[in-house]
């Protein structure tokens, strides 16, 4: 163990690390910390990408959750500052999940602009809004819960060292729970309590491209469009995309409003069949779906 133990939202927190020769694995530990903790937590961590151990864990048993990260040993110290922010910031994270609590995405993606742009741009590296807030900036009456980011693997590399005060997951190789294996980055943008979390990866598998649409850049990749959000004209992903994942879900509040979205610009036909193949929904709900757009 190389940090805690650590209280807070309900947990006790610590960080281990286990060297095999040259292959170097952190550890972010959590499990229920009682009254000392200021507990019960208001949920499980499994939103954010933990999960519990195949086998009891010598800190937490077996209902200790994990987040692990491979990387070199080198990067010890930004694992631990990612890793202390992830658990003072872990209260608001908590509430925005499991209060209703809105995530503080204006000022979050204002500083982001302001961080990203300028740089980016200037080095050529291709980036953009996706999920909730994208459909959000092009008028969709929802609040957003976090804000994803799409860019390529120099992208994903390049915005984790724009943004190194704000990490709570260290750059590089990891497993995202529905997604697989990635190399990417979290943030969380703001204050200690209030901000909004900030994701962003690339597929390390080319195969699963595919069902990453959203999120892979260059030919083939995610269709986009632009929004403007304070004075700046930001690239976003089209609305069809949020609208797929707010129907598969049952998220039919939210579905109505990228609905709205949708039909005010025109549905792109080819992608929302592409989309709604690739997804979980049943023949009947595709039908549904695509009768509410005459596609």
């Amino acid at each position: 163990m190389i940090s805690g133990p650590d209280l807070g939202a309900g947990y006790l927190h610590q960080l281990s690390i286990d060297r095999d020769e040259d292959r170097t694995t952190f550890t972010y530990h959590a499990q229920e910390g009682g009254q000392d903790a200021g507990g019960p937590p208001k949920g499980s961590l499994e939103p954010y990408g933990y999960s519990h151990p195949a086998s009891a864990c010598q800190f937490g048993g077996s209902k200790c959750w994990h987040r692990r990260f491979l990387l070199p040993f080198a990067e010890t110290a930004k694992v631990r500052m990612a890793y202390n922010r992830s658990r003072f910031v872990l209260e608001a994270m908590l509430g925005q999940t499991y209060d209703e609590g809105p995530a503080n995405v204006k000022p979050a993606l204002g500083e982001l602009v302001r961080r990203l742009s300028p740089p980016l741009a200037q080095e050529g590296i291709d980036w953009y809004i996706g999920g909730s807030t994208a459909a959000w900036l092009l008028g969709a009456t929802l609040a957003p819960r976090d804000i994803d980011l799409g860019t390529n693997r120099v992208g994903v590399d390049r915005i984790a060292a724009l943004l190194p005060e704000y990490l709570i997951e260290p750059l590089g190789p990891t497993d995202w729970p529905r997604v697989g294996s990635v190399h990417g980055a979290r943030a969380f943008v703001g204050t200690f309590r209030e901000g909004a979390r900030v994701e962003w990866a690339v597929p390390i598998d080319p195969a699963s491209s595919v069902r990453w649409g959203e999120w892979t850049g260059g030919p083939g990749g995610a269709r986009t469009l632009r929004a403007d959000f304070d004075g700046a004209s930001l690239r976003v992903t089209r609305p069809e995309y949020a609208l797929v994942r707010a129907w598969e879900v049952g998220a039919r509040e939210r579905a109505e409003s990228i609905l709205a979205v949708v039909r005010r610009i025109g549905p792109d036909r080819e992608l929302l069949r592409e989309l709604a193949g690739r997804s979980e929904l049943l023949p009947g709900a595709r039908e549904t779906l695509f009768r509410a757009l005459d596609v």
